[in-house]
């Protein structure tokens, strides 16, 4: 769907002609994260099974994690990992059903490759599966996807072939890179009355100094910033100050909702999302309420996919 971010104006295309809708006046902003196998199911010296999601990384061998059977573990109890031979170690419970846990291996890199080989790639709580669907390990997962660290995809990267990039840049489109990456909480629906009072989870973002400058020289020269998901146009605000981006390496929390002026990106190519997301709450704060539900109703009327693996909206 192309949506236009003044009138309102809808056209139906396929996701490839976007190469239409570009031109050297554009620079397609993308996030490189790689989804890692973040999930494993591991088991109390007891016998008593517990699911491990890696959330984020704290230190080597220190992760932030989300357990199932929470209220099954007590602080500093010994799990044991999928291939019975490998140990974990619940150091502290963080509430909320987090916890931080010490995997109990020689060297991280150890653990890495012990993740590749036995970890299963998160998805959306929404996707109901009785069962582990090896194929999600390619499928979520962007072709540009490089600094490993989600657990979520961009999902709005997902439409992007290299073929169609190839294109993209023939037509004269720049292309950058940054990285966020992105955190269960990107599920966690808002459940406040107002939405002041929902509390975003941290995300670590990085956009390097050769970047930054390219994307302000680009701002300068007028071209129109094209971020490509959520996430990307999450990031690109963190950073942006007075109009333009400062070098970021660390954690953002930024919570866009209706009222917020954007300050550096000038469209958003996005996926459709749950209602009582943050996510829905930042497409409505770029485009304005009345656009987007217009735009979700002739969504749905014309059979539009939503969601991680649906279809894409290209405002502009």
């Amino acid at each position: 769907m192309i949506l236009d971010r003044d009138s309102g104006e809808i056209e139906h295309k396929h996701f490839y002609e976007i190469v239409n809708f570009l031109s050297e006046n554009d620079v397609l902003v993308l996030n490189n994260t790689k989804v890692i196998p973040a999930r494993m199911y591991a088991k109390k010296l007891t016998g008593g099974k517990v699911e491990l999601l890696l959330l984020k990384k704290i230190d080597n061998l220190l992760y932030e994690v989300l357990l199932g059977g929470a209220g099954k573990i007590k602080e500093n109890d010994i799990l044991i990992l999928p291939d019975e031979k490998e140990t974990c170690t619940l150091l502290k419970k963080l509430g909320n059903g987090k916890g931080l846990v010490r995997f109990n291996f020689t060297f991280q890199g150890v653990f890495d490759r012990y993740i590749d080989e036995n970890g299963i790639t998160p998805t959306p709580p929404y996707i109901k599966r009785d069962k582990p669907f090896d194929e999600d390990k390619d499928r979520y997962q962007t072709v540009f996807a490089e600094s490993e660290g989600s657990c979520a995809a961009p999902t709005a990267g997902l439409h992007f072939t290299k073929e169609l990039l190839e294109k993209i840049k023939l037509k004269g489109v720049e292309i950058i890179y940054i990285t966020l990456h992105v955190g269960f909480g990107t599920f966690k629906p808002i459940k406040c009355d107002n939405i002041e009072d929902h509390a975003m989870d941290s995300e670590f973002l990085e956009i390097s100094d050769l970047n930054t400058e390219l994307l302000n020289n680009f701002k300068k020269k007028g071209k129109r910033i094209i971020a490509v998901g959520t996430t990307t146009s999450r990031a690109l605000e963190s950073a942006s100050i007075k109009g333009f981006l400062k070098q970021f390496c660390g954690e953002t929390s930024l919570f866009i909702y209706p009222g917020y002026k954007f300050k550096f990106i000038d469209s958003i190519i996005t996926n459709f999302h749950l209602p009582d997301s943050t996510l829905i709450l930042l497409v409505s704060a770029f485009t304005g309420k009345s656009h987007i539900l217009n735009a979700y109703r002739e969504a749905i009327k014309s059979g539009y996919r939503f969601y991680s693996y649906g279809d894409a909206m290209f405002i502009r």
